[in-house]
């Protein structure tokens, strides 16, 4: 790390009044996130997930920064790739794989797998597999909190797909013209299902959306950490103050595929390669907290070993736990 990267991230630190537990603590939240994604692929691998799955590697900073300046009793709506919010929130690793392993353990008994695992303890409305449907069920979140005055700010997690859904549009501009506490946070992966946001945006920042409906936005960078919580904080206070939404667009990563079966034949594979060398969330955070002494690598090392114990005991836990009867076929049905 440049002396000049260094200051900027040492005067970052002190900006955002950040202890060494609040920045050991989001180290480990993103080492868990990356633990828990990596034992997802190998079980589903050995045919213990079934279904599709939506990997969020690579993107951890966004989840973990995004969160870090919410209270419990704020929300968020999350995406498909929403493994890393619900970590990033608070929910419980265990009863996450028992859900992605059909367990009746789980957060939805085993019924609903990776896509719609949600936690209303710790504020998590929910994932959901249709893209761009968190913004409206977000929006209406929050229009709760202020006609209610409950207090609680919700932010918005959905991805650069969302952004060309009508959904995406109607949300920010009822959330703009009523003045909602709502933070939009995009994470801009750069690529869709099939292919790059070049070819399916002609604009040159998703963040010049929100300009249009009269929302501060801005454009960061995702895998910096500091930036993410920088942003966020900023965004969190506003709305908390009845000053009304952000969007937020933060650029990162993924390193999977969009899904399993993503053979991700429209980028390169030294593109990828060039990703992880440089710009690993991770790896960026480590140096910084290398670089200002507030870790040393012995402490380091004990957190990675920290984050593989928990994910080994909750996968431990979820392969030990039961599979749904089949009495409870039509239990927890809805019409």
């Amino acid at each position: 790390m440049s002396n000049q990267l260094k200051g900027v991230s040492n005067q970052l630190i002190k900006e955002l009044n950040l202890n060494k537990n609040d920045l050991t603590k989001m180290l480990y939240d993103m080492i868990l996130i990356r633990k828990f994604e990596e034992n997802l692929k190998q079980l589903y691998q050995q045919g213990k997930i079934h279904g599709t799955m939506h990997l969020c590697i690579g993107q951890e900073a966004t989840a973990v920064g995004a969160c870090f300046p919410l209270t419990k009793e704020d929300k968020i709506t999350s995406t498909h790739r929403g493994h890393g919010h619900s970590i990033a929130k608070g929910t419980d690793v265990n009863k996450m794989v028992a859900e992605l392993l059909g367990k009746v353990t789980g957060y939805c008994k085993g019924k609903g797998g990776s896509m719609h695992i949600a936690d209303m303890e710790v504020g998590n409305l929910g994932a959901n597999g249709i893209v761009a449907a968190g913004l409206p069920l977000g929006t209406g979140a929050a229009l709760t909190s202020q006609m209610k005055k409950l207090g609680y700010v919700v932010l918005c997690f959905f991805g650069d797909g969302a952004t060309n859904e009508g959904a995406f549009h109607e949300s920010l501009n009822l959330a703009s013209v009523w003045n909602l506490p709502i933070v939009f946070f995009c994470e801009n992966n750069l690529y869709g299902m099939s292919g790059s946001i070049k070819e399916m945006t002609n604009i040159e920042s998703i963040a010049i959306r929100g300009t249009s409906y009269g929302i501060p936005s801005e454009t960061i960078d995702g895998n910096d950490i500091l930036e993410v919580i920088k942003a966020t904080t900023a965004a969190v206070e506003r709305a908390r103050s009845n000053n009304g939404p952000t969007l937020i667009e933060a650029n990162t990563y993924r390193w999977e595929g969009h899904s399993r079966s993503d053979a991700r034949k429209y980028r390169t594979r030294e593109e990828e390669k060039e990703w992880k060398k440089s710009n690993d969330p991770i790896e960026r955070f480590k140096t910084v907290l290398f670089e200002n002494g507030i870790i040393t690598e012995d402490e380091f090392v004990e957190l990675n070993d920290k984050a593989i114990k928990q994910i080994q005991d909750a996968v431990v836990f979820a392969e030990n736990s039961e599979s749904p009867s089949l009495d409870s076929l039509m239990t927890d049905i809805y019409v």
